[in-house]
């Protein structure tokens, strides 16, 4: 169903705000703008959308305004990180997936690298902007590992779904909206929003299904509007179905005979894009199945273990065999994978990474007075424990939760102040529980 429901000019004989003339006796006042513009909203939507009156009595006259220049100058954008000094960086906090991190690391600093150049006059002929996939289960740390890239180099970051956009002039949200959400991440400051980190999620549920008939305002439609983000594109920040940006254009039309425009480029916007992919493995599986070189026994044994670590073997004309545009696909030169987490892993995620879910808990039951400890054996029967669910390090959160939240509740208001968790109170929470309380 096309978005033809929030457009104002939908109605047969309505004149859209935008397009009104100014009356012949003069710029109406604000009040009377206001007016004009509720009663057309209340129209089409009823009483549900109110406009707040916007007092323009202080407003600078347009002939008083201050004029930006027609070129303003970029900020100065200082980045002066080496690939291993930010793979050092995440590694406090972020266990294993070495070779994830290594790739995400040259491109972020072959890309901010190319914009400090630039902006120094150094300007390349030609340079490919390094867009990245990410490929990988569930729980491996893909978009933890991306936030803590843009917050150790300061830059803005913003996150979204892919299944959350449809191609343009239908039902949902369209691909211009991460951008605006990026310019809120940057409070306003679009030089910063263009120098920011798009991330999107779920990629593969976006891939064309081969036996699709017909429009695809999710799939291929949905890859050529995040193709056009992908170079260099402008996206407006007015958003024709956003009631706030409408009223704002008007304002604007009325004070200046013409609507206002802030455009954002993307040429210096690096996007990120990640998904699970579970579905690509049997065409991976196919393709090396077929291959002359074939794959050595010692790596097939491993494979049939975790079938995601087929994703090593990954290559463009798989992810086109999967439903991805060509020129999508070409836009993406960065291709890494993320495997599945061993027990060895998540051990080393709960006792040495600084953001391990242990520190949380650790502080929550100091809330009660009681102090929390985890022998190292524990420790290893946790991960065994969410290895087991196959959900990667959420399930750490899980099983430390469903173990500790008992004792919580029942030891906050007793005299005992210190517990510490040993295997036999992973493996017998309530008998252990019990057992404190003498019952």
């Amino acid at each position: 169903m096309k978005n033809e429901e929030h457009n104002l000019n939908s109605e047969e004989g309505q004149i859209h705000p935008l397009e009104a003339e100014i009356p012949p006796h003069g710029v109406p006042s604000p009040a009377e703008l206001q007016k004009e513009f509720q009663e057309l909203i209340r129209k089409k939507f009823g009483n549900s959308v109110q406009i707040l009156a916007v007092d323009t009595a202080d407003a600078v006259p347009p002939s008083e305004e201050k004029k930006s220049p027609a070129n303003p100058a970029l900020p100065n954008f200082s980045f002066n990180y080496t690939p291993k000094q930010i793979v050092e960086g995440l590694s406090d906090s972020i266990i294993g997936q070495e070779e994830a991190k290594r790739a995400l690391a040259l491109a972020v600093c072959d890309h901010y690298r190319h914009i400090q150049a630039e902006q120094e006059g150094d300007v390349a002929e030609h340079f490919q902007k390094q867009n990245v996939l990410l490929l990988g289960p569930t729980g491996v740390g893909k978009t933890f590992l991306v936030r803590s890239i843009a917050r150790m180099i300061g830059v803005p970051f913003v996150k979204a779904d892919a299944t959350r956009f449809s191609e343009v002039g239908y039902m949902g949200a369209n691909v211009d909206d991460i951008i605006r959400d990026l310019v809120q991440q940057a409070k306003g400051d679009i030089k910063l929003a263009e120098n920011g980190i798009v991330y999107i999620d779920e990629v593969d549920k976006i891939a064309a299904s081969p036996d699709h008939r017909g429009r695809d305002v999710n799939g291929r439609g949905v890859q050529f509007g995040l193709l056009r983000l992908l170079e260099d594109a402008e996206v407006d920040l007015n958003s024709s179905h956003d009631i706030q940006s409408q009223f704002k254009m008007f304002m604007s039309l009325q004070r200046k005979g013409e609507p206002s425009k802030e455009i954002v480029r993307t040429k210096n916007i690096l996007f990120i894009f990640s998904g699970a992919f579970h579905d690509i493995i049997p065409i991976i599986r196919k393709r090396l199945a077929g291959s002359k070189m074939g794959i050595n026994s010692d790596v097939r044994t491993e494979l049939e273990e975790d079938k995601y670590f087929y994703l090593e073997h990954v290559q463009a004309r798989d992810l086109v065999d999967f439903g991805f545009e060509q020129e999508f696909i070409g836009r993406l030169p960065v291709v890494t994978s993320f495997h599945q987490l061993t027990e060895q892993e998540l051990f080393e995620i709960l006792k040495y990474s600084s953001a391990s879910i242990i520190h949380q808990h650790v502080r929550s039951f100091l809330h009660y007075g009681i102090e929390l400890s985890f022998t190292d054996e524990a420790l290893y029967e946790i991960a065994k424990k969410a290895r087991a669910l196959k959900t990667g390090a959420r399930g750490l959160a899980h099983v430390c939760a469903t173990l500790l939240n008992d004792f919580k509740y029942e030891l906050a208001e007793s005299q005992i102040t210190s517990l510490e968790v040993t295997p036999e109170m992973v493996h017998n929470p309530k008998g252990y529980l019990q057992y404190l309380l003498g019952h």
